[in-house]
């Protein structure tokens, strides 16, 4: 059997080589780095993604970060609330209906411009108060990738509402509250996270990672299925 990916790899022959000729090249320039194999995978997706090796280093994990990212995935159906339209735009839709995946947005709903105005808060915030009231966070996968806002009110979820999603990716950029938000997140013990330390992010990274992730994803679904056929 091959142990190629089938849903989360590139379509096209060519397309893989170019890929993993890309990978390959970032392990050689990247040297020595601090992850696990499967940590690296996101990272090194991440590098491929904006071609930046600041990322070996200010790419952070909690312990449990890619097992409960893997996890969520398995059990189909999860969720991914994002804080932009970017990031749901981004994410491979094959990939994501091979686990019965969807992502949710709520930036420019006009109930969410409305609080924010009334309240004088933003958007990002109003976003993730209508997510928390839809019972989208619980169990899910929340990708951050534009507001740092976002990302503070996530935590504050979590801390005073009891909020559990599977996973937090949280890489905000800027450079208001955008390192402080993700440096927020990586306090938490209670909900795993991925951050980038800084002022550097972007959705384009958030989608990245979330594509590493269903890639380990799909590959350790391939390993139960081969191991589940193998005679006993």
């Amino acid at each position: 059997m091959s142990t190629v990916n089938v849903v989360t790899e590139q379509l096209t022959r060519a397309g893989q080589v170019i890929e993993h000729d890309s990978f390959s090249i970032i392990d050689a320039e990247a040297g020595p780095h601090p992850y696990t194999e499967s940590q690296w995978a996101i990272v090194r997706r991440m590098i491929h993604a904006n071609a930046d090796f600041d990322f070996n280093g200010l790419t952070d994990f909690h312990p449990q970060a890619v097992d409960a990212g893997v996890a969520a995935m398995l059990r189909g159906g999860t969720p991914v609330v994002a804080d932009v339209e970017m990031i749901c735009s981004g994410l491979s839709r094959p990939r994501l209906n091979h686990f019965g995946m969807k992502t949710w947005q709520f930036i420019s709903d006009d109930d969410v411009i409305a609080d924010a105005q009334a309240q004088d808060t933003t958007r990002a915030v109003q976003a993730m108060r209508k997510a928390q009231r839809l019972a989208l966070l619980d169990g899910a996968i929340v990708g951050i990738g534009n507001a740092p806002t976002a990302l503070i009110e996530l935590v504050r979820l979590i801390r005073e509402e009891g909020v559990r999603p599977a996973l937090v990716v949280g890489m905000p950029v800027g450079f208001v509250s955008a390192q402080e938000s993700k440096d927020l997140m990586a306090e938490l013990q209670e909900v795993p996270w991925i951050v980038i330390r800084g002022r550097k992010g972007g959705s384009t990274l958030v989608v990245a990672a979330l594509h590493a992730l269903l890639a380990l994803a799909e590959a350790r679904q391939r390993a139960n299925a081969a191991t589940a056929g193998a005679p006993a």
